[in-house]
């Protein structure tokens, strides 16, 4: 998960027309990090189709969910050798952020009527706060 902190680029290899994006993102920073601190950033860049959908539809500030892979690179820079990394995308997803309510629930409140937020957010699982129980029978017949 990361934030987007420049545009998608789109241009088109040389030798077939593909096209090709690629962006920057930055990630959150660890729990227990200083304020003073830079954000980890890489960049992403995706081909062919996938390379046109970031164009259109990812702009600097979206918080975004992306599937790849790792790449290495090695740069010269001023007779120095650099590794840069940079994340091969196949797969990425917008993060829809939910608002909190605007006013904490109160426990006197009626629990069937709707909250007073005009704000919708998408259903989540329902919790589990305690784990299933199994007895010894169940635990053999588990297929791994």
């Amino acid at each position: 998960m990361a934030e987007i902190i420049k545009n998608p680029e789109l241009r088109y290899t040389a030798d077939n027309q593909m096209a090709v994006a690629d962006m920057f993102v930055q990630f959150a920073p660890p729990l227990g990090n200083r304020p003073d601190e830079t954000h980890p950033t890489i960049e992403v860049v995706g081909w062919g189709n996938l390379a046109t959908e970031m164009k259109e539809n990812y702009k600097q500030g979206d918080r975004v969910t992306i599937e790849g892979r790792l790449e290495m690179n090695t740069i010269e820079r001023d007779g120095y050798k650099e590794k840069r990394a940079r994340l091969v995308a196949s797969r990425i997803y917008h993060i829809m952020a939910v608002d909190p309510p605007s006013a904490p629930i109160s426990s006197s409140s009626n629990p069937s009527s709707p909250p007073s937020s005009s704000r919708t957010a998408t259903p989540t699982a329902p919790r589990q706060d305690e784990p299933p129980n199994f007895d010894a029978e169940d635990i053999d017949k588990i297929p791994f």
